[in-house]
């Protein structure tokens, strides 16, 4: 059975930091592409940040140089760790895949329609 279970949002301050994590099970591959997208009220989801298999990355404009998604291979779980973070990053972050993917990420990752979805964490910045 697939499972995407992301932990680790919560309240910061702006220039503050936070990791997420994404723990990914029922796969038939251990590395499967994972993604994480957030929504914030009244707005369009946004993907923002993409691994493969391999480790290539692919990040939204957005967060570029301030959030970086790296894979934990001994625990299966692929992490986001959001550095400077703004009021703007205030959103709910869900980690997404499919067994399409089960490695390689889509060419356009991070606007890719995606089967499985986590139940998402908070993430709120104040100012």
């Amino acid at each position: 059975q697939v499972q995407l279970v992301e932990s680790g949002g919560g309240s910061v301050q702006a220039g503050g930091s936070l990791r997420l994590s994404c723990a990914a099970s029922g796969y038939t591959s251990s590395r499967p592409c994972i993604v994480w997208f957030r929504q914030a009220p009244g707005q369009k989801r946004e993907g923002v940040a993409a691994i493969d298999g391999n480790g290539d990355t692919t990040y939204a404009g957005s967060v570029k140089g301030r959030f970086t998604i790296s894979r934990d291979n001994s625990k299966a779980t692929v992490d986001l760790q959001m550095n400077n973070l703004t009021p703007e990053d205030t959103a709910m972050y869900y980690c997404a895949a499919d067994p399409s993917f089960d490695y390689y990420c889509p060419p356009i990752a991070l606007n890719t329609e995606y089967r499985d979805w986590g139940q998402g964490t908070q993430v709120t910045v104040s100012s």
